[in-house]
């Protein structure tokens, strides 16, 4: 090149996997989420002398359960994460962090909820086949499960996600009583009260459905692990927070009566 002429250099981008001159390694999707570990965890018990749609079906039926299991986590965890931002001391942003968190939670019950339809299309006569197969193993003895009905609490006690729900109205100079009576005028309190109860809702259609299905199933058969099968479903299908029921319940009190003009 002569003087005067420049030379242009051309450089190239960072390249993302290398870092103070060394190379990082790569993620895949199968590592980030382990899928061979996962894949692998689905063992039926039935011999493969029963044939491949009864092995299948077995299959099937862990996968459901196994997914029930992983969204019971997540739906722990989220309800666990909403009590402690509702407990005092607790700000606005605080409210709004766990009004997240409910609302992520009843998405992730209709989730549970749309997995027992799927369940649904187990045939009856492979389950019959297997279903010896389970031995003492039942989804009460789910210790998850457990833990949800502390968290949400049933008739007889309030639940650890009501008390620190009410604990908020009451750092906030209300009461739950104000709340439901007063709607819309208490904002986020108003909206926390409505998620709990669409919650709420959500866990008993959930456990209604899964009454159905067993009943479904296995009809009058006592359990895989001792219990009375359908009529110890039956007991356990409650709906929590009550008290919040009860209260906004009394809106009704403030209203003119509808009976004999065809209201409901």
């Amino acid at each position: 090149m002569g003087r005067g002429t420049r030379r242009i250099v051309r450089l190239r981008p960072p390249d993302p996997l290398c870092r103070g001159g060394g190379v990082l390694s790569t993620l895949t999707y199968a590592d980030y989420l382990r899928m061979e570990t996962l894949l692998s965890l689905q063992e039926p018990r039935t011999p493969p002398t029963a044939g491949r749609a009864v092995v299948l079906a077995e299959q099937f039926f862990i996968i459901t359960h196994q997914s029930c299991e992983l969204w019971l986590k997540q739906l722990g965890a989220d309800l666990d994460a909403a009590a402690e931002a509702l407990l005092p001391p607790c700000d606005t942003q605080d409210l709004e962090l766990g009004l997240e968190f409910l609302l992520r939670a009843g998405e992730v019950i209709r989730v549970l909820q749309q997995q027992l339809l799927v369940l649904e299309k187990l045939p009856l006569r492979y389950f019959a086949e297997f279903r010896g197969h389970l031995g003492t193993a039942s989804g009460a003895q789910s210790a998850q499960f457990r833990r949800l009905t502390t968290l949400l609490g049933n008739s007889h006690h309030p639940g650890d996600l009501y008390e620190a729900f009410a604990a908020a109205v009451e750092y906030h100079g209300q009461s739950v009583q104000d709340v439901c009576r007063r709607g819309v005028e208490c904002g986020v309190l108003h909206r926390l009260a409505e998620a709990l109860v669409d919650l709420g809702n959500g866990y008993w259609h959930w456990k209604v459905a899964h009454l159905a299905l067993v009943s479904k199933m296995v009809g009058e058969q006592g359990g895989t692990g001792g219990s009375s099968g359908v009529d110890f479903l039956a007991r356990r299908v409650t709906r929590p927070f009550p008290e919040l029921r009860r209260l906004r319940g009394r809106a009704h009190l403030a209203q003119p009566s509808a009976v004999g003009e065809g209201g409901v």
